[in-house]
């Protein structure tokens, strides 16, 4: 499958390309650590994981753009303390030299952490990535209090790998981020996979909280769907909550062509319009990418046809 394989799916529904929120760029020296424990996930999966897209960054930036990607994430996420600044540090720089690029944020349970996140929040943050399983901390961390209070007055989105696949840790799973929201409400927490694979979990509280949102990243795909099957009975929920799925991919460490993950979304056959809000719509409305309407960054919910005719959103 190639690039010509993606720009078709988005041609045939008529978007100007596509928004994916879960995209991994991030130092070469972690990189190679995050390739490394994927080249050895067998043992915990049963099941091999070839990185498909393991090519130099530059290489990795064209492909995006190759496949009519408009905007992407940088995400990236440390696993002890004393390491998200220079993380932030990197990324804030890479967002700098790749405009289509949202710039990406992390962070970790540290005393430092309110500075750094203000820091990178006034430097221009836009999507910020936690990863519990990875950090191996409960995201209702005291040294979080402040963080978290800073993020949700801001209302900057944070893509938050919290369900328990491809392994459970010991802070996934619904309840601690359960607990994160009924002390913070108004967080706009992206929920990384589906929630993979406590799905009907976070259903429930995308449904209780209006700033939940949950990222299609691996989810529905023919690889994924052998280790943590999507329930049937929830495709209604899924349909439903339409204005707040958004599509993730995990490129570049994916081990499938990128376009597979599009072909598992229309397999659900939850409709065209439903895929224009997943994989266009909703991320350029949750991060303002346009000011250019033309009817086609109305809410799923609206239930309004799109015309043929409409502006390229600009990721500015």
């Amino acid at each position: 499958m190639t690039a010509t394989d993606v720009r078709a799916w988005a041609d045939r529904l008529r978007i100007p390309g596509l928004v994916d929120v879960h995209t991994h760029f991030m130092p070469r020296s972690v990189l190679d650590k995050v390739w490394a424990y994927f080249d050895a996930v067998g043992p915990l999966t049963g099941i091999e994981w070839p990185i498909t897209y393991r090519e130099e960054e530059d290489r990795r930036v064209a492909l995006l753009r190759e496949f009519g990607v408009l905007a992407f994430t940088s995400m990236l996420y440390p696993h002890k303390p004393a390491m998200a600044a220079w993380l932030n540090d990197w990324a804030a720089d890479f967002a700098g030299r790749t405009p289509d690029c949202l710039h990406t944020a992390t962070l970790f349970p540290e005393p430092g952490a309110p500075g750094y996140v203000r820091q990178a929040l006034e430097r221009g943050a836009r999507v910020f990535k936690v990863h519990l399983q990875v950090g191996g901390f409960d995201p209702n961390d005291p040294l979080l209090d402040e963080v978290w209070g800073l993020l949700a007055e801001a209302a900057t989105p944070i893509v938050i790998h919290c369900g328990s696949g491809p392994a459970p840790g010991a802070y996934t799973g619904p309840g601690p981020v359960g607990r994160l929201l009924a002390r913070h409400p108004r967080l706009r927490l992206i929920v990384a996979h589906m929630g993979m694979p406590e799905y009907a979990d976070f259903l429930d509280l995308a449904e209780r909280y209006e700033g939940v949102h949950l990222d299609t990243t691996m989810a529905f795909t023919d690889f994924s769907e052998r280790l943590a099957l999507f329930p049937p009975g929830e495709l209604k929920r899924l349909q439903a909550l339409g204005d707040r799925i958004l599509l993730g991919s995990d490129f570049p460490n994916i081990p499938y062509p990128y376009v597979h993950q599009l072909h598992a979304l229309e397999r659900l056959g939850l409709g065209d319009d439903w895929l224009r809000a997943v994989c266009h719509d909703n991320g350029v409305r949750l991060f303002r990418l346009s000011h250019q309407s033309n009817q086609s960054h109305q809410s799923y919910r609206s239930h309004q046809s799109y015309r043929s005719h409409r502006s390229h959103p600009s990721p500015s």
